[in-house]
């Protein structure tokens, strides 16, 4: 397991690059200590998850931070692939999109996601959405060991 409160290994996939400036910046802001590797579709992130071509000595991430709209692969058939791959499923994963929809969400969770945030879209409020994510996953619960 993870001790709270020390750094742990972030896989951010999101394909805006405004949306990955403000969370690297949030990341910055808050003076946050963990690693953040950044994939942009999500053939992107099933290469990193399963360490496959350019990815193949990539890190098993603590947390994945993953964007609903993406190219390639949406999110969902990502967090579809991850649930059902026994080594990656008990990886949390938090779904963090622009989508408020309530089948998104309901999709989500059903596929077993560990929370679903809408971005806010104010910069001081997604500063903030990005930390309160970090403390709960850093400093509140217990992260499984990394495979």
């Amino acid at each position: 397991m993870t001790i709270p409160g020390h750094p742990i290994d972030i896989l951010l996939v999101e394909d805006d690059p405004g949306d990955e400036l403000m969370t690297r910046e949030a990341f910055e802001d808050n003076k946050i200590g963990n690693t953040l590797h950044v994939v942009r579709d999500g053939q992107e992130a099933l290469d990193y998850l399963f360490r496959e071509g350019e990815y193949a000595d990539a890190s098993r991430p603590d947390l994945i931070l993953l964007d609903l709209n993406l190219p390639k692969y949406d999110g969902r058939q990502v967090l579809e692939k991850i649930r059902a791959d026994d080594e990656l499923t008990a990886i949390p994963v938090v779904i963090l999109t622009t989508s408020a929809a309530e089948e998104d969400i309901l999709r989500s969770y059903r596929l077993h996601a560990n929370a679903y945030a809408t971005k806010p879209v104010d910069l001081e409020q997604f500063v903030a959405a990005i930390k309160q994510i970090d403390d709960f996953f850093v400093h509140v619960v217990r992260l499984p060991r990394r495979g």
